[in-house]
């Protein structure tokens, strides 16, 4: 492909969370049990709304397609950041770094946008109840849909393309536990303005927009609950709300963090730390707050394996 030739660099070294020999198998066995944790429980998602033809509606729905963009995100980084910690060799090919880089890009994309569309449908079903099924239609719940994957899509594109133009010529290090942005753009050889410029414009459109976006619908959620009479249904609400809003911030905080600064800037020792919040936290809290918490999610699962008993 032509894009291989504006870089003489075939392969990176991936440092990890530590250069220290002595962690490697602490951290193998706690990253092996977030990603059992993270994949399984956003499997079980997925099949659960799958089978169970109750849950077909726009806010199952769009659980079911964050627990495969999660799915797809730990996928993209985690098995390859286990194999690392084995192996002497550390290493990830050209080609292989800039599908991690995609993939990833893609999720996180995806995932922003789609917080933002799950605190809309949460909006429309609170407060105004009788005429959800009218707003949220199927035609309007795959427009929605439509919107995510153009924009993550488009995002992931545009920074990947921009990467796949810079020149790679050593030091090939990647002081980080997987091919992210910031890292590739201190390797790179040439010059990285243009690509600083997009991904601040992507943080500030995408990032910083949809964490506003969602904390409006979040405040008029808010505002509702508090017209609720009942001090009990004011309780459950409130913990839905403030988990939810926890998750939001803990992905969304990080992410503007990470992305708003220039190259220069970067003190990867402390961003790894903060990466593993967006990367690895996230995605396992996802199905425990989101779905396992919700009764009709649960009923699905039960009638799941239910039905895998009797077969």
């Amino acid at each position: 492909m032509s894009w291989m030739n504006h870089s003489t660099v075939t392969e990176f070294v991936v440092v990890g969370l530590s250069g220290q020999p002595e962690l490697q198998g602490i951290f193998f066995i706690i990253f092996l049990f977030i990603y059992l944790v993270a994949l399984l429980g956003n499997v079980i998602i997925v099949i659960a709304i799958i089978y169970n033809t109750t849950l077909h509606s726009p806010m199952y729905l769009f659980l079911l397609v964050l627990g495969m963009v999660d799915i797809v995100c730990t996928s993209t980084i985690i098995p390859k950041m286990l194999e690392n910690m084995l192996l002497m060799d550390k290493t990830i090919s050209y080609e292989g770094c800039m599908s991690q880089l995609f993939f990833f890009t893609w999720s996180l994309g995806a995932e922003m946008v789609l917080f933002t569309a799950m605190a809309y449908d949460r909006y429309v079903a609170i407060c105004f109840p009788l005429h959800y099924s009218t707003i949220m239609n199927r035609n309007m719940c795959m427009l929605i849909l439509c919107i995510v994957m153009v924009i993550a899509i488009a995002n992931s594109w545009v920074h990947t393309g921009l990467i796949l133009r810079l020149t790679f010529c050593g030091p090939n290090t990647i002081n980080h536990f997987f091919c992210e942005i910031p890292p590739l753009l201190a390797l790179s050889c040439s010059p990285v303005r243009t690509n600083e410029v997009m991904v601040f414009v992507a943080d500030i459109a995408l990032a910083m927009g949809d964490f506003i976006l969602t904390c409006i619908s979040y405040g008029f959620i808010i505002a509702a609950i508090l017209r609720i009479r009942t001090t009990e249904g004011k309780r459950k609400a409130f913990s839905t709300c403030s988990s939810h809003l926890l998750v939001v911030s803990l992905y969304y905080s990080p992410v503007i963090y990470t992305y708003i600064r220039p190259a220069s800037t970067y003190n990867f020792e402390r961003d790894k730390v903060v990466a593993a919040l967006y990367t690895l936290v996230t995605p396992t809290l996802n199905p425990l707050v989101y779905s396992f918490r919700n009764k009709e999610i649960q009923g699905g699962i039960k009638r799941v394996f239910s039905f895998l008993k009797c077969h």
